[in-house]
């Protein structure tokens, strides 16, 4: 079956089993255009809050060491060192909030978009990345001709921007040669800032589109054939012959537990065959009578049969023994309305000589 005819057949929505299965394997929707835009976002900011003081305090401190050239001592190489050093340090001062929001940008976007995990399949060597044929396939088939699309439209955008703000800005820059140098950082800043928001306001309409595109494009790719969603019921219920034989070995189970329990009990009462409900009333001990095991037909005759060989007392009484087994559960207790009813039977088998069990 070829890849568009099997695409063809995927009709379904993917389950949220499946969702999550893509994202715990690191296959997740995420727009590289929004983080690109964070990335722009950060530089503004720095621009805007920060690079004002930078621009300064930098300014000031390339003055003074222009106005003390003369002075300086660059007689060997420790000289050179300690020269280079101030430098460094005054640059570090200067791009360093911009380094942070460059960083820190980018990465939140990605966090707004995904919760951050640590997913080894993505990050272990795979020799299909070395692939010169996987390449070509990524490069030009349907995903690489919508990035390249993408691109070649973010290009066109950023260029109309940068050339009618640099047309527009045009006259100051050519001013600036005849100006004082002093003010030649400020200039530079407040058209990077112009620049800056014009280019996310111009891109920001693309990247909101590529939000909507990138989480339709990863739940296209997880939908699902009608089969593999019936396969998925199956596997999550599990085979239903193997379900029926866990189901069948959990009831025997709990009918030995059950019949175990029978010698322990105060009084059996049948129906005489059809139904049978053991009792276990403890006086001081017992808030109500409880019920033991309870059964029909040959389970019945198997909880009278254990009664009987070990001397618990049976007590034929038709109308209750069934309202009892359709009303309680094994291991509750009986309802209020069965007080007087199974009161009156332990009464009776008090007076015969079975308070030993009351």
């Amino acid at each position: 079956m070829s890849e568009g005819a099997d695409r063809d057949s995927k009709t379904e929505p993917a389950t949220e089993k499946k969702k999550r299965d893509s994202i715990e394997k690191g296959r997740t929707p995420s727009s590289r255009e929004a983080i690109q835009f964070a990335s722009l976002l950060g530089i503004l900011l720095a621009a805007l809050f920060t690079l004002e003081g930078a621009v300064g305090r930098l300014s000031i401190a390339l003055g003074n060491l222009m106005e003390l050239s003369g002075e300086l001592s660059l007689t060997n190489g420790a000289d050179a060192v300690l020269l280079f050093q101030a430098l460094g340090i005054e640059l570090a001062r200067f791009l360093l909030p911009i380094a942070l929001l460059f960083a820190l940008a980018p990465v939140t976007a990605s966090m707004l978009q995904n919760s951050p995990r640590l997913v080894v399949e993505r990050i272990r060597p795979k020799l299909s990345k070395l692939s010169p044929r996987e390449g070509a396939k990524r490069l030009f088939g349907k995903q690489g001709q919508t990035d390249f699309a993408k691109s070649v439209l973010k290009l066109v955008a950023i260029a109309v921007v940068v050339a009618i703000l640099l047309g527009s800005e045009y006259r100051n820059m050519t001013n600036a040669m005849f100006s004082d140098p002093s003010a030649l950082p400020e200039l530079v800043r407040i058209i990077s800032i112009r620049l800056l928001a014009s280019v996310c306001i111009a891109t920001v309409l693309l990247v909101a589109a590529d939000l909507v595109w990138s989480r339709m494009h990863w739940e296209r790719d997880l939908r699902m054939t009608r089969q593999e969603i019936k396969d998925e019921h199956k596997q999550a219920e599990g085979d239903p012959i193997l379900k029926a034989r866990r189901l069948s070995l959990a009831r025997e189970r709990s009918r030995r537990r059950m019949i175990a329990a029978v010698p322990g009990a105060t009084l059996v009462i049948a129906n005489p065959t059809h139904y049978a409900v053991a009792l276990r009333y403890r006086r001081g001990e017992d808030a109500a009578p409880l019920v033991l095991a309870k059964g029909r037909d040959l389970i019945a005759l198997k909880i009278r049969s254990v009664a009987e060989r070990h001397g618990v007392p049976v007590i034929e009484d038709k109308p209750l023994a069934r309202s009892l087994h359709d009303a309680v559960e094994v291991e509750q207790l009986i309802p209020p309305k069965f007080y007087r009813a199974v009161a009156e039977l332990l009464h009776y088998l008090h007076s015969r000589g079975a308070g030993n069990r009351v």
